[in-house]
């Protein structure tokens, strides 16, 4: 009931140091009529396509060369290089500028495009004065940090500026951009459309429109918030990593919060075993319970060590009836209030109702849960790393249907169990079948040109992947062969793999 081969270890991965970044909400108008841009990125973008997102970008080396170079540029402020990128980032992303008397200008076309072009022009246009630094201030209103999802992460702070009364308009840069389309929402409105899936944002934006909504501005810049932050990838889904001991790069299973604040609540894989785990677990469920809601359930979509949690200790937290396939209620300790799932039954959460789909390749017994929100996909598919497919336990064949299900059934969102939200899962569940199916091909033909023992075939179908583990080659060929075997295509005889036509 493992994903590694018996004997296998692998080094753990390690949590990624955040790198600065900085973005800015710009506003015009007030009261009623307050509205703050946001961009639209384009649907090629690896990083959160098709979502709507403020401007603004990583603190560059450029940026930090600049401040070096003028240290009168903002000397006052502790965050000048955060202020500096974030200057650069206005012009390239939004062609907006300084004037030098606090009010602000479009950028010329040519000085935008040479900016555009090299990131260190900024620099030396607002040193010669053809860009202004001068007048110019701004709040920081935020601190959100990127949580231990990805191998990249960001420290990314949000900062405000008022264009007032202006009518100037943002404009796309020649050439390609990452965005595609600048819209003016009243934070209200905007949060609005987010709760009726309408609109996609970026999870540490949510949070901060969410508080513009209840304290504005004014209140934001007089004490910006950092620290914790819920994650909320979804409507009704919020994200808790826990670190677990689990396949690297990933170094943390994502436990899942369905429900609104106030309402009845599902955890989905708490996979706390280690006091640090329990510790992060015990404080969100302590936060679920203050909130007014009561957790009435908690769903495991595998049996794998990595997702299922120290019951005992999490019994000591909340009791709820534990929901789960049969067969991974045979790793759990059963209990009368329990409940198995299978294909089709439903759980409702106010207005909510989420489907259990089988998919159980990856691991016997595995299921998702999808709803109008999107996906909770388990061990199916992963924006960093892979997935295995043991051979032991695992199904290739079925693997592979479970994501043309899930792909089919064209989610607006994929939560996998480890790693990032999916932004785009058609296009990665397609990058998993074709990535599955080639390999498929190449073990067919190594067993073709002749080569009938498993580490042989392995070493040819894998020549393409030299930096693949030897024995995770060696398992995931022989989950390959397990499979065409089903289909008819290879026979097994006496340890030796054939084409069945030789067989």
């Amino acid at each position: 009931m493992a994903e590694l081969p018996e004997g296998v270890e692998l080094p753990a991965g390690s949590v990624a140091k955040p790198r600065p970044s900085a973005a800015v909400v710009l506003s015009r108008g007030v009261g009623e009529s307050l509205e703050i841009l946001l961009c639209h990125r384009v649907s090629e973008v690896p990083a959160f396509p098709d979502f709507w997102a403020f401007s603004g970008g990583g603190v560059s080396r450029v940026d930090r060369a600049a401040a070096e170079a003028n240290p009168e540029w903002f000397s006052e402020r502790d965050d000048r290089i955060s202020v500096i990128a974030l200057l650069r980032e206005m012009v390239e992303e939004a062609g907006i500028a300084p004037d030098g008397s606090g009010g602000f200008l479009q950028v010329a076309v040519d000085l935008r495009d040479e900016v555009n072009s090299d990131k260190a022009a900024w620099a030396r246009l607002a040193a010669a004065g053809s860009l202004a630094v001068s007048g110019f201030s701004t709040d920081l209103i935020t601190e959100r940090t990127t949580p231990p999802l990805a191998p990249v992460r960001f420290a990314n702070r949000f900062y405000h500026i008022d264009l007032g009364e202006s009518q100037i308009e943002p404009t796309l840069p020649n050439g390609r951009s990452e965005f595609d389309e600048f819209r003016w929402w009243k934070p209200a409105a905007l949060l609005d459309a987010w709760l009726a899936h309408s609109v996609k944002l970026p999870p540490p934006q949510v949070t901060l429109i969410r508080d513009l909504v209840e304290h504005g501005f004014e209140a934001l810049a007089a004490d910006p918030p950092s620290g914790y932050h819920i994650i909320e990838f979804a409507p009704g889904v919020e994200c808790v990593p826990l670190p677990t001991a689990t396949l690297p790069p990933a170094t943390h299973t994502n436990c899942y919060v369905l429900g609104q604040a106030g309402g009845p609540r599902i955890l989905v894989d708490p996979a706390a075993k280690s006091a640090e785990a329990l510790e992060i677990l015990a404080a969100k469920v302590a936060e679920i319970q203050t909130t007014g809601s009561t957790i009435i359930g908690t769903v495991f979509t595998h049996r794998h060590p990595d997702h299922i949690g120290d019951l005992p200790a999490i019994s000591s937290m909340y009791q709820a009836p534990i929901l789960a396939s049969t067969e991974t209620h045979e790793v759990i300790p059963p209990c009368d209030t329990d409940s198995t799932l299978s294909e089709g039954d439903e759980i409702t959460l106010d207005e909510v109702t989420w489907t259990v789909i089988e998919t159980p390749g990856h691991c016997p017994g595995h299921i998702c849960l999808a709803s109008e929100a999107g996906i909770i996909s388990g061990d199916n598919a992963t924006v960093f790393g892979t997935i295995l497919v043991p051979s032991g336990e695992g199904d290739m064949n079925a693997y592979l249907a479970g994501l043309e299900r899930l792909r089919d059934l064209d989610p607006p969102l994929l939560f996998p169990g480890h790693g990032p939200m999916v932004a785009n899962p058609t296009k990665l569940l397609n990058h998993y079948l074709n990535h599955r199916m080639a390999r498929h091909t190449r073990v067919l033909e190594a067993v073709g040109s002749g080569h009938s023992r498993l580490e042989a075939i392995a070493t040819q179908a894998y020549a393409d992947s030299p930096e693949a583990h030897p024995a995770l080659a060696i398992d995931q060929t022989l989950s390959h062969l397990k499979a065409l075997a089903q289909s008819g295509e290879v026979v097994e005889s006496n340890g030796l793999w054939l084409a069945t036509e030789e067989a």
